[in-house]
């Protein structure tokens, strides 16, 4: 399936539309960031439990880096939501991410390695999780937000949907060294254009 079919057909763009408008009724109505973490899993988990709505031209690797492709930021930039391309063998940095966040695995399986900052300098491991296809991950600076993904899968991408409480590729935010040295960056886009999902002609 190609990336004009797929926004052609109206499930996938009702699904990701009525995602992001879900999203933006919740941060109207909730102010609390476990709340909205909470709530928003379950939209997450809705999403990603249906595979026929993300784009191909936001779902491929790159055979040299993962890729973050914007797929909706809001216009108060209160969220964003991106998908992230893993191909076999990719691996982000140790990274912060300064906001809080939801992490949905929608094909393939993520290594997420979990780090904390020690009071002595350096950061210290905390675990590591396997995240599957349908599985949903919460992140916040308040709980714990310095991480290392890598895809689970040796022989093809792994993709995963990601809620930010903010315009993430326009956030300032730290990579690490494992001694605790940070190094600020700021992530932007992979893509220069966002799915269209609010011409509703087609559906006229």
């Amino acid at each position: 399936m190609n990336a004009v079919t797929a926004m052609d057909r109206p499930v996938a763009v009702a699904r990701l539309r009525g995602f992001v408008t879900a999203f933006g009724d919740l941060l109207a109505a909730v102010r609390d960031e476990s709340a909205i973490l909470e709530s928003g899993r379950a939209l997450l988990t809705r999403l990603i439990a249906q595979d026929d709505w993300l784009p191909e031209e936001f779902a491929r690797a790159h055979p040299d880096r993962y890729q973050q492709y914007l797929l909706h930021c809001d216009s108060r930039e209160r969220f964003s939501v991106v998908s992230f391309v893993w191909g076999p063998g990719q691996s982000t940095p140790i990274h912060d991410h300064s906001v809080w966040g939801l992490v949905g695995v929608l094909r393939g399986v993520e290594k997420v390695e979990r780090f904390r900052r020690l009071p002595a300098g350096g950061l210290g491991a905390e675990g590591e999780d396997i995240l599957r296809a349908g599985e949903v991950d919460a992140i916040s600076p308040r709980v714990g937000d310095i991480h290392r993904v890598t895809n689970g899968l040796a022989d093809r991408p792994s993709i995963s949907i990601h809620v930010y409480g903010a315009n993430i590729g326009a956030v300032e935010r730290a990579t690490y060294s494992i001694d605790g040295t940070p190094k600020t960056f700021i992530s932007g886009y992979a893509n220069s254009v966002i799915p269209n999902l609010w011409d509703r002609s087609r559906n006229a």
